[in-house]
């Protein structure tokens, strides 16, 4: 990596270009950690977690003990009717069973003949046989409710990895126009050196005022590239500024003294190619989108049992072991059925299943579909990653071919300037060898950027860039 970008360190930051003490550097890891810890966006994929999280504590209510109670009294023309008072404790369990107990008090004139007078107790069971006996709604929500907590981190993974790859394109592209318009400035120096030296010329007779009005223009060109880059780099920053945030959400612009890194093997100095079939596979496993279809079907399996019991009977069998006064161990029976008890079973089925027939079947298609866009969601990232792998290798490719030919431009410049000093050569030919070079070496740069883009990319499209 360091060989590819020797000769642009040199010529886009090292030369001719020497920072003041007050200067700072930005680079590329400094800057995605920023983003990711005060950017608004990354905050609201957070907030997504904390959401689901709280959601599960609302599932979780369903499964508190319930304490109530309830009484009244009737009095009408002198006559009482009734005084009720009934206190119960409620405590729901996993598989559908309610345990409950409670104290009754009744006195009165025209109180129900079924209903025992005086002070009561009892402790009971309500436990479905068909129905609700191996999932119910409670259930079904909780464990739902668990599983879009792991969705939930999975798709801050997701907006975070969106959200850094777009952070990273503009600091590329604020680092290609700063390089651009250092190389201007870097040109510009030399040629305004070149007019200085060719209109002494000129006084002395050696060369003709053709010369001094060819190196204006050829100066006056790149003064003209140079503002052109300046605006570029200026708006770049503009770009880059609005991922940029305070501690307390306020927006942070960039000083004028930071620049991006003068070293630029150093932003992503360590680009490993990775076998490309294994970062396929590995891509297959961890992306978080692709995760985020996977709970959705453990979601959608949780749904499709629920809905299988409204093909079932509904048949609830409740038993409750009554005692006289408070203590109902003191007065309670021996056996469930010898005495003091109240029993009873509930039966009932809809005798064509509709209902339940058309909701199973709905859950089931849900299934059906989300696994076909689980498939089709995984080709396209597939194919993303073999893309900007190949882009990669493009890249260098090119990075590598733009050096050489840029130093073969290079010498063929120098060669030129030694020959027209000499008085061998024209400054045309000068000016004709310093604008291949100089287009030859903004190519350089735009392919040394798109390089470290792809890199970054390709770990975009596997769904890595959650990790920086």
């Amino acid at each position: 990596m360091k060989k590819i970008f020797s000769i642009t360190i040199v010529l886009f930051f090292l030369q001719h270009c020497k920072a003041n003490d007050s200067t700072q550097v930005l680079s590329l890891k400094s800057f995605l950690q920023i983003v990711k810890q005060f950017h608004p966006a990354a905050k609201q994929a957070a907030i997504q977690v904390d959401k689901a999280t709280a959601s599960l504590t609302i599932a979780k209510g369903s499964f508190d003990p319930l304490l109530g109670t309830d009484g009244s009294n009737k009095t009408f023309d002198g006559i009482n009717y009734y005084q009720t008072n009934t206190t119960q404790l409620t405590i729901p369990t996993w598989y559908g069973i309610e345990i409950n107990t409670g104290m009754e008090y009744l006195a009165g004139n025209r109180t129900n003949p079924t209903a025992t007078s005086g002070k009561t107790s009892f402790a009971g069971i309500s436990i479905p046989l068909a129905k609700n006996l191996l999932m119910d709604k409670r259930r079904a929500v909780l464990q739902q409710a668990k599983v879009m907590i792991q969705a939930s981190e999975q798709e801050k993974r997701a907006l975070l990895n969106d959200l850094i790859m777009d952070a990273a394109d503009a600091y590329w592209q604020w680092v290609q126009t700063y390089l651009v318009y250092t190389t201007y400035n870097n040109v510009i120096d030399l040629n305004k050196k070149r007019v200085g030296l060719i209109s002494t010329a000129y006084r002395l007779g050696e060369r003709p005022a053709i010369d001094t009005t060819e190196a204006i223009a050829q100066l006056q060109n790149f003064e003209y590239q140079q503002n052109e880059a300046l605006l570029a780099w200026q708006n770049a920053t503009l770009q880059l500024n609005s991922f940029l945030w305070k501690q307390n959400n306020e927006a942070y612009e960039l000083p004028e003294v930071v620049l991006p890194d003068k070293k630029t093997e150093q932003l992503y100095d360590a680009v490993i190619f990775p076998e490309l079939e294994k970062i396929i596979a590995d891509t297959k496993t961890t992306h978080p989108e692709l995760n985020i279809y996977r709970y959705k079907l453990n979601a959608l399996t949780i749904e499709r049992k629920l809905k299988f019991q409204e093909l079932l009977p509904k048949a609830d069998l409740k038993y409750n072991q009554l005692g006289k006064g408070y203590n109902i161990a003191s007065t309670a029976a021996k056996t469930l059925f010898d005495n003091n008890y109240r029993f009873g079973v509930n039966f009932s089925i809809p005798l064509r299943l509709s209902q339940g027939r058309g909701e199973y079947k709905m859950a089931k298609l849900k299934i059906t579909e989300t696994q076909l866009q689980q498939s089709q969601k995984e080709i396209a990232v597939i194919n993303k990653v073999r893309n900007y792998y190949n882009q990669l290798v493009n890249y260098k490719t090119q990075v590598h071919l733009l050096q050489k030919t840029y130093n073969n431009y290079l010498q063929l410049q120098r060669g030129e300037e030694t020959k027209f000093f000499n008085g061998e050569s024209s400054l045309f030919l000068v000016n004709s060898r310093e604008n291949k070079t100089l287009e030859t070496l903004l190519k350089l740069t735009e392919a040394a950027v798109k390089f470290n883009k792809a890199a970054i990319s390709l770990q975009w499209a596997a769904g890595r860039l959650w990790q920086y």
